[in-house]
């Protein structure tokens, strides 16, 4: 009995670590090149994005995942919530923004992202 309670633990560890504790390291300049962004298999694909300071983006998204909650992307710091087909690239626009960190998500936060701007 002890080991399955162990085990559940470990599990629930697990899940929250990946969920809402795990960040990337690794950060993709979007202001090099033209970025899209892979919606597939509970993730974006990169999901830390570094964007220009003060000046307009557009990031593409591409969605493979068929599941409803990959559906639509939210950027919440500027309101912006846009519907993104299946198989098919999704323009979005962002306004300029100031130095810091933005997080993009599903509705249920299950896929998450970063643009970090400087």
């Amino acid at each position: 009995m002890m080991i399955i309670n162990l085990m559940g633990l470990l599990l629930i560890a697990l899940i929250v670590w990946w969920f809402w504790l795990y960040k990337p390291s690794n950060v993709v300049d979007a202001s090099a090149e033209n970025i899209t962004i892979v919606v597939n298999n509970g993730v974006y694909q990169p999901s830390r994005i570094k964007v220009a300071l003060g000046k307009k983006t557009t990031l593409q998204f591409l969605r493979k995942d068929a599941s409803s909650c990959a559906a639509t992307v939210l950027f919440p710091d500027f309101d912006i919530s846009e519907e993104l087909p299946l198989e098919a690239t999704k323009s979005v626009l962002l306004p300029a923004m100031s130095a810091g960190e933005y997080l993009f998500h599903c509705p249920m936060k299950m896929y998450t992202g970063t643009l970090v701007v400087e």
